[in-house]
């Protein structure tokens, strides 16, 4: 059997890292089976960060560690970020002797759009949902734009979405949708079948244009997951991620998402048959994801431990 054969026998549906590998195949010099990892990159292995690895069957990977922090994952590795963060607004999320986000929140730097635009490949989509604009946040949500725009995102798009038949009892219908802002890193990835220009025998389009799959609906109209059903605070609903995985990425593609909480996006993923990175910070809720995608669990937490090499 060969080095490449060995490796994937043992590490078939898992990440790994130089050592592991080596260890794997301990009749072989480890210049070998670095050189046969190497020479199937893309085929047979994918590269994920600092001497991770994962095989090309590996669906799903979920990493306990900072969102924020993307120095574990290599540059161009993602084909498209789909996040949530946790955004802080002080004002909008507090009343009285209540405070709605049981999580602790943050706003952007620069940094934040820098990295994710490092680990993204050129042309792909950035997709961040955020709040409906609002008298409390519009400032920063403008800021949110140009530091896309610093980092060299283009601005694709900004849909709605409508949380089906919820209806917020804060008494603010902002509360009511929520808001979908895609980038692009540079000139959109051509994804847009052009139907008049090229069709093959059983009327597939054989030519694509720049810019989504498809044309974007004016608003997503996704029944919200009810309170008593959430995993996580704020969870969002698997059938909405199913739709963006449609119009932002194809098959078999690396979507990464820095915030992970319940991990329905990994969920709609696997349904979807692409592969995902999922960062989540609570220890216990990236176990629940793990658990819940049947995934491996990576910790960066202890760095020394996790990702020797």
């Amino acid at each position: 059997m060969s080095v490449k054969d060995r490796l994937l026998k043992a590490f078939r549906h898992q990440t790994f890292t130089l050592n592991q590998a080596y260890k794997a195949v301990p009749d072989t010099s480890s210049d070998s089976v670095r050189a046969r990892i190497y020479e199937n990159l893309g085929k047979a292995f994918k590269k994920v960060g600092r001497g991770i690895y994962m095989t090309m069957d590996e669906e799903c990977l979920v990493i306990e560690g900072d969102g924020r922090d993307l120095s574990i994952i290599n540059n161009g590795a993602a084909d498209c970020i789909i996040t949530d963060h946790p955004w802080e607004d002080t004002k909008a999320t507090s009343g009285g002797n209540k405070n709605f986000a049981n999580y602790s929140c943050f706003k952007y730097t620069q940094k934040d759009f820098d990295e994710k635009a490092r680990v993204l490949k050129d042309g792909s989509f950035l997709v961040e949902i955020i709040p409906a604009e609002s008298a409390t946040n519009y400032e920063y949500l403008y800021e949110l734009k140009q530091m896309a725009k610093r980092a060299g995102f283009e601005y694709y798009a900004c849909v709605p979405w409508k949380k089906g038949t919820f209806v917020s009892n804060t008494g603010r219908k902002a509360k009511n949708t929520e808001d979908i802002m895609i980038f692009s890193k540079g000139k959109a990835r051509a994804l847009r079948p052009d139907k008049q220009r090229g069709l093959d025998p059983n009327g597939n389009p054989t030519r694509f244009m720049s810019g989504a799959n498809g044309m974007l609906p004016t608003m997503f109209d996704v029944q919200a997951v009810p309170r008593k059903d959430q995993i996580a605070q704020s969870e969002k609903p698997v059938p909405l991620f199913e739709q963006l995985l449609d119009y932002l990425t194809k098959e078999n593609e690396l979507v990464l998402d820095q915030f992970a909480g319940s991990g329905a996006l990994g969920e709609a993923c696997l349904n979807k048959k692409r592969k995902s990175i999922l960062i989540e910070l609570d220890s216990m809720k990236a176990a629940n994801i793990a658990n819940r995608l049947n995934a491996t669990l990576l910790s960066t937490l202890y760095p020394k431990q996790a990702c020797s090499a």
